[in-house]
């Protein structure tokens, strides 16, 4: 059975195509270059080393090209690392596409747009539900394709839609155990808070940091879009500006890159919610890779712990 990345183990080798992802260019001891480059397929990424490289391997080995790869699978600070014996790029013979190498989310798209419809059919205040349906309309099309992220979580296509379904999906149970929460303010802060990453991010494929995204970050994106949207729509009122602070306090603090703190109780959870899904979708990744009785690579976010899977059932 030919391996993927997600079933490669240390001292394997491996043999096939691979997406290249980003590429990085360093200088070794001995003085030589060389690249470190990211691959992916369907099931995950991994990093690699090409050593003393070429003027010709630089300009060959970019972002967004397809490659064969054949090279031995190894261990470094607790990730595993593919060590490149020989890398060539393809051609048409080799009858591969881009699509062949982007992970998607685990649920279909339709399945997504229909639970939204659903959840803001449901909200009761006219002015919250008129804000957030027209951001989701005007953004539609981006908000199910783009990722939540370059990395750690829901970094695939249509992981920004998947990560606002999961949330609304733990938010629905919240709100039947604390009825005193207000459910549309809580669900448009949650359909809201990270749409602006459709602008802070270049493609669902490769993505990047826009120069938008650089300098304003899709927290600030985001607040100005509801001004706007509220503006056109001529709505007015405390609703506008709590959808705001929603947006602005999500991270929770300003090392995690709040503005503002939760200072309403909605926000807070919020907050909360949205930390677990991400922690959640992170461990659940990386333990699908993992054999029973044994320990995850290390997660940076997660303190760079190691996760252990047990074996029983």
């Amino acid at each position: 059975m030919k391996k993927s990345l997600a079933t490669v183990d240390v001292g394997e080798q491996f043999e096939g195509f691979l997406f290249i992802k980003a590429v990085e260019k360093g200088i070794a001891s001995n003085g030589k270059p060389f690249l470190t480059i990211f691959f992916r397929d369907k099931t995950g990424e991994i990093e690699a080393k090409l050593w003393d490289i070429t003027k010709e391997d630089e300009e060959a080995f970019t972002p967004e090209t397809i490659v064969h790869v054949l090279g031995d699978i190894r261990q470094f600070r607790g990730k595993l690392q593919l060590n490149i014996r020989n890398l060539r790029l393809t051609n048409e013979t080799d009858g591969v596409r881009i699509e062949d190498f982007m992970e998607k989310a685990p649920v279909e798209v339709e399945e997504l747009k229909d639970f939204l419809t659903q959840i803001i059919f449901e909200m009761r205040n006219p002015k919250i539900q008129r804000i957030t349906r027209a951001i989701v309309k005007k953004y539609e099309e981006d908000f199910y394709t783009f990722p939540a992220a370059t990395k750690n979580h829901h970094e695939y296509r249509s992981g920004l839609a998947h990560h606002v379904i999961s949330m609304l999906k733990i938010a629905k149970q919240l709100v039947n155990l604390y009825p005193e929460l207000n459910q549309d303010l809580l669900y448009a802060g949650i359909i809201l808070h990270d749409i602006g990453k459709v602008k802070e991010l270049s493609s669902p494929m490769t993505p990047t940091y826009t120069l938008e995204g650089k300098l304003l970050g899709h927290i600030t994106i985001m607040v100005e879009e509801i001004s706007q949207v509220a503006k056109e729509l001529e709505i007015d009122g405390e609703e506008v500006l709590l959808l705001q602070h929603m947006v602005l306090s999500h991270h929770g603090k300003a090392e995690w890159g709040s503005p503002k703190p939760p200072l309403i109780r909605e926000a807070e959870v919020l907050h909360l919610i949205d930390l677990m899904d991400a922690k959640i979708n992170m461990m659940n990744r990386a333990l699908k890779k993992t054999k029973p009785g044994e320990f995850t690579e290390r997660i940076y976010p997660l303190d760079n712990r190691a996760l252990y899977k047990p074996t029983i059932e």
